[in-house]
């Protein structure tokens, strides 16, 4: 191996010994990349260090996970660098995908305009004016076989970030797979899906939260069967904290909605050990750097707690938090904008030091406006000056052991903790986190005690008033200057002059609604409805609503009709009001 690490002294104990011992014999069997790790003063660094005076320590690669999921860090494989982008129509965000895989980019992240997001075609009257404006859109499969044209998804890892009409639109993808001949198996990737967050931050959601449900269920039996490399589930917390939340409420909201998943998963009758590795994790990272790190660790070791001892987790796999961060686009400031390439550089070391799996940096301009290409190449290049040049990637977890980010590490968990405790009790469970035994037992007798919780939260809207009272309280520590953001409240003074931005023509719009009309005219408009009226119908039994989708979808029926004819079918979602 040539570089391992120093034993210590000879007092160690045999836990210790243990763990360093399970860790080495790990290392040595895995693959490590073909790379320079050595200091830019050409020191020799180790693959990880723990402490040498003998007190046991937890090493990278070993359960709960804390630091780390992999005993090579990113010895083995760095971050993918995942940048996400659509804007206008499809063939205009295909070039800007063309461009990002072509300067180093490693995946493909799909953003969706406002109509596509609400399940609603670019022609139906409640999307005039957002066409194209805040992502792509998306009509139909002639849409995504634009996206990808020329783009080989049986190579190329893509996550789409969208929940409430995730299923219809996975479909699409799958049917534009097909007629570019890639066998559909062997996709990988990551569909959002998550319609919890919708109902706690977000409020992207076509109905009340069991048919989605019905739906995540369906899809997670799915792609366990056909396409186990696809991760259906991306479990979003950033969207919570772009709401407003404390890191310990993104955090616990999230890994709540996480558990939420695998306990609709098991009264599926799924094994646990393989659809768990199916759901990932998205995270914020926000700009309080040891925060941040402290945050990603502590996820780890929960959800790989709750899954072993709760849930029942036996697989490695399956207790692992796998999870993408993106920088914090709430931390962005319009004034001084281009403090936010500093910004964006710090929040994307902290993902980074807290071991993501992948990564997407935001731009500097994205306070204004869907970001440049000058501006998103800038955004491209900081993950690989952080990559390429800083010397991160050569020590797994290099801030374990930290007396101060392992104690703010308990700290966050602490906080976690005590919401979970409240979630079980807002579903009527007398359980704490700590009754493992009993969390276990009532979950294996179909309680899904988490889940009941978190209905009961978005139905008392408790969710969002804990983030309202959160934002409100860092406004007004703002305000009084207590928290300082340059360029806002402080060192205000500047010489920036106005960016060029990128701006969505009208013309988009009228040219997506145009190929619209001349698809449905060219299209069997028969076989089409009878595809979605027999999608629905089998909505109406216990069955799998997926295989119906896609021939749906095939028929070249449209987002709109899909999730229209759903709508009338389960009724549309009003939110509580609260004052």
């Amino acid at each position: 191996m040539g570089d391992v690490v120093p034993t210590g002294s000879t007092s160690e104990s045999n836990e210790s010994n243990d763990a360093r011992s399970r860790w080495q014999e790990r290392y040595q069997r895995s693959r490590v990349r073909d790379a320079d790790f050595t200091t830019l003063s050409g020191m020799t660094v180790q693959p990880a260090y723990g402490p040498p005076d003998g007190s046991a320590a937890e090493w990278p690669g070993e359960f709960p996970f804390t630091r780390g999921l992999y005993p090579t860090g990113y010895r083995g494989r760095t971050w993918t660098i995942r940048q996400f982008a659509g804007f206008g129509n499809a063939r205009q965000t295909n070039e800007r995908y063309r461009m990002i895989l072509g300067r180093g980019g490693g995946g493909l992240s799909v953003a969706f305009d406002m109509p596509t997001l609400m399940g609603r075609d670019s022609d139906d009257p409640k999307s005039l004016g957002e066409v194209g404006h805040c992502g792509v859109a998306i009509d139909s499969v002639a849409d995504m076989e634009t996206l990808f044209d020329g783009i080989d998804l049986g190579s190329v890892t893509t996550s789409m970030t969208i929940s409430g009409p995730a299923v219809p639109v996975f479909c699409m993808m799958l049917v534009a797979a097909e007629r570019a001949g890639v066998d559909t198996g062997t996709l990988n990737g990551t569909l959002q899906t998550d319609i919890f967050k919708e109902y706690i931050a977000q409020k992207e959601w076509l109905f009340g939260p069991e048919p989605p449900l019905r739906q995540i269920g369906d899809l997670m039996e799915y792609c366990a069967e056909r396409i186990p490399a696809y991760k259906p589930l991306s479990v979003s917390g950033y969207h919570i904290r772009e709401a407003g939340s404390t890191a310990a409420q993104e955090l616990a909201y999230t890994l709540a909605d996480g558990f939420g998943y695998v306990e609709l998963g098991l009264s599926r009758g799924l094994d646990v050990d393989v659809f768990a590795p199916g759901l990932s994790f998205f995270f914020d990272a926000h700009v309080d750097f040891f925060e941040e790190i402290a945050k990603f660790r502590a996820a780890r070791r929960i959800w790989a707690r709750w899954m072993r001892d709760v849930y029942g987790a036996r697989s490695e796999k399956a207790q692992w938090l796998r999870f993408h961060t993106q920088t914090a686009g709430v931390s962005l400031t319009a004034q001084q904008p281009y403090n936010n390439v500093v910004r964006t550089g710090i929040e994307a070391l902290s993902a980074v030091l807290g071991g993501t799996n992948s990564l997407h940096t935001n731009a500097l301009d994205e306070t204004l406006a869907l970001p440049s290409e000058q501006a998103a190449e800038i955004a491209l290049r900081t993950q690989q000056v952080i990559m390429e040049e800083t010397g991160v990637v050569n020590v797994a977890d290099p801030l374990g052991g930290s007396w101060y980010v392992e104690a703010l590490t308990e700290q966050i968990e602490a906080e976690a903790d005590a919401i979970f405790d409240r979630i079980l009790a807002m579903g009527g469970s007398s359980l704490t986190h700590g009754d493992v035994e009993g969390l276990a037992a009532a979950t294996a007798a179909g309680d899904s005690p988490v889940t009941k919780g978190l209905l009961r939260g978005i139905e008392d809207g408790w969710f969002m008033s804990e983030i309202a009272e959160a934002a409100f309280q860092y406004q007004t520590a703002l305000e009084k200057g207590e928290k300082k953001i340059v360029g806002v409240n402080v060192h205000t003074e500047s010489i920036t002059h106005d960016l060029e931005i990128l701006r969505v023509s009208h013309d988009v719009e009228v040219e997506q609604v145009r190929a619209l009309a001349e698809r449905r005219t060219s299209r069997d408009d028969a076989a089409a409805r009878a595809a979605v009226q027999r999608m629905v119908e089998v909505g109406r039994t216990d069955g799998n609503m997926i295989e119906p989708m896609l021939e749906a979808c095939r028929a070249e029926a449209t987002l709109g009709e899909i999730c229209d004819a759903l709508r009338a079918e389960w009724g549309e979602y009003r939110e509580p009001a609260r004052f």
